[in-house]
C-alpha cells in the first residue's frame, strides 16, 4: 500500500472507535462495529419488567452486519479470479455505506424514538458499514493488527509488555507491542472523538470517518 500498512491499521482503528462510540451515543446505545454487544444489552433489556427501547434496532443491526460480510466474501472471490485485490471495493463499499448512515441520521433528527424508521435504517447502514471494514481485515488486510475490536490486542499488549518487564521477552516482542500499541491508542482516541464530535455536530460528524476510509482504499488502489 502507499499509505503504510502500521498507517493504515492505526488510521482503521480510529474509525472502528469513532464510528461505534458515535453509533452507541447518538442510536439509543446500539454498536455498529462490535455486533455481538448488542446481544448483551438485548438481554439486558429483556430482563427488566418494561423493557426499553432500542430492542429492534440492535436486532436488525445484526443481520445488516452479517449481510455485509457475506457480501465482502462474494466481492474478494470476484477479485480473487479476477487477480486483483478487493481493498479498493470494501473500502469504498464502507465510505458508501458510512455516508448513508450519516445521511439516514441527519434525517432523522430530532431522535425521538429507536422504532423510527429513518433510525432503522442508520443503524443498519451503520452496522453493514462496519461489518464491511470487519471483513476487509480478514480479507484484505490480514497483515495488519486488528482494528475494530481492541480485546484482544489489548491482551496481547499485556502479555509483552509483562515479558519486557521481567526480562523474559522473546526477540521481536518489542517490535509486536509498539505495532499493537498505536490502534490500541488509535481506537481510544477515535471513540472519545466520536462522542465529542457527534455532540457538537451530531450525525455530519460521520464524515471524517468516510473520508479516512476512503483515504484507505485509494491508497490500496495505488498498490
Amino acid at each position: 500500500m502507499t499509505l503504510s500498512s502500521n498507517r493504515a491499521a492505526t488510521l482503521l482503528a480510529a474509525v472502528g472507535g469513532y464510528v461505534d462510540t458515535l453509533g452507541f451515543v447518538a442510536l439509543f446505545g446500539l454498536f455498529t462495529a462490535h455486533v455481538t454487544g448488542n446481544f448483551v444489552l438485548i438481554g439486558a433489556e429483556l430482563s427488566r419488567p418494561h423493557p426499553g427501547h432500542g430492542v429492534l434496532l440492535k436486532l436488525l443491526a445484526f443481520p445488516a452486519f452479517v449481510a455485509a460480510v457475506a457480501l465482502a466474501r462474494v466481492v474478494s472471490r470476484i477479485c480473487e479470479r479476477r487477480q486483483r485485490s478487493c481493498l479498493g471495493w470494501l473500502m469504498g463499499g464502507q465510505a458508501v455505506l458510512l455516508t448513508g448512515f450519516m445521511v439516514a441520521g441527519c434525517l432523522a433528527q430530532p431522535l425521538t424514538g429507536a422504532e423510527a424508521p429513518l433510525v432503522l435504517l442508520a443503524g443498519c447502514l451503520g452496522a453493514a458499514g462496519m461489518g464491511l471494514q470487519n471483513a476487509a481485515g480478514k480479507l484484505a488486510l490480514s497483515k495488519l493488527t486488528p482494528h475494530t475490536v481492541m480485546t484482544g490486542n489489548v491482551t496481547q499488549l499485556v502479555l509483552d509488555a509483562t515479558d519486557l518487564a521481567l526480562g523474559a521477552a522473546e526477540p521481536g516482542v518489542r517490535q509486536r507491542l509498539f505495532k499493537l500499541l498505536w490502534p490500541v491508542l488509535a481506537f481510544g482516541g477515535g471513540a472519545i472523538a466520536g462522542a465529542l464530535a457527534y455532540m457538537h455536530l451530531g450525525f455530519i460528524a460521520v464524515l471524517p470517518a468516510v473520508l479516512a476510509v476512503a483515504l484507505v482504499g485509494w491508497a490500496g488502489v495505488q498498490d
